[in-house]
């Protein structure tokens, strides 16, 4: 099996793409340490991979463990590695991230800096963090996904601290894994719109609305689920001739048309190519 034997730190794994690759991780045969900072969520997320695991886990309870870790504060990070034995894990996964502020960066109502400062504490200076301090106790030809997201390389309106978030995360990847290159390596999943539980905070009518349209601007026709986050982190953990890479999982983001085929003459399915 791909994870079979594969021990994998997952800072940000109490939900979502992290807790999605624990799920692939534990049902290879592998085991995991799930690190987020609310105990409550790591129970909960502990307890779930475990159930859907398929895996008589009475008689080793370190299949799954937890710790809580803020990965935005360097000294909780560097006392976490502390805590680490040397070579005891091949993967270190980062996939926190904080809700992600959309507004304007100029103008009456731009957002406060200190909201884009925010997002960077977590999703970019955590992932930093967790390199600089968890890398070194990692296991020789080992490996580290971090996760950043399409929107740096196809930004939408009002999502510029995304945008520069994700691009930082990419840029980190691409130059860690030449620094850390050939004991470990190095790769960056950019996933596009995937329906985690970062939406549940909205109004359901809203929500589904917002999945529906944006499903189907894609060439898929459908938003992403964790489990296919999960599935990717796996391939970047385990593919061994492979760092320094970005890979794009986003049903077509990339390639997505925004103009409506009913306004657009060009697209319309009535229209003829113009002669050339």
């Amino acid at each position: 099996a791909q994870a079979e034997g594969l021990r994998v730190i997952v800072v940000g794994g109490s939900s979502g793409m992290g807790k999605a690759l624990a799920k692939e991780v534990v049902r290879g045969g592998g085991r995991v340490l799930l690190a987020s900072r609310s105990v409550e969520k790591l129970d909960s997320a502990r307890t779930e991979v475990l159930a859907e695991s398929s895996l008589d886990v009475s008689a080793d309870s370190s299949i799954v463990t937890v710790a809580v870790l803020d990965a935005s504060a360097e000294e909780q990070v560097d006392a976490f590695a502390e805590s680490l034995k040397a070579g005891e894990w091949d993967g270190l996964v980062v996939s926190c991230a904080d809700k992600a502020p959309h507004g304007a960066v100029c103008g009456t109502d731009a957002l406060p800096t200190k909201a884009t400062r925010g997002l960077f504490d977590v999703k970019f200076w955590g992932a930093y963090h967790c390199c600089k301090h968890i890398a070194p106790k990692l296991a020789e030809r080992g490996a580290i996904v971090f996760v950043a997201g399409v929107l740096n390389r196809r930004p939408g309106l009002n999502c510029a601290p995304l945008a520069a978030t994700n691009g930082a995360l990419e840029g980190l990847t691409r130059a860690l894994a030449l620094e850390l290159g050939p004991r470990l390596r190095v790769n960056c999943l950019s996933p596009g719109f995937c329906a985690t539980e970062r939406f549940d905070h909205m109004d359901p009518t809203k929500r589904d609305a917002m999945l529906r349209n944006t499903a189907d601007s894609l060439p898929l026709r459908r938003v992403g689920e964790p489990s296919d986050m999960g599935k990717a982190i796996l391939y970047l953990l385990t593919a061994s001739f492979c760092t320094g890479v970005v890979l794009d999982v986003d049903g077509g983001h990339g390639i997505r048309q925004y103009a409506s085929t009913a306004t657009d003459p060009m697209r319309s399915t009535n229209s003829s190519s113009p002669q050339s």
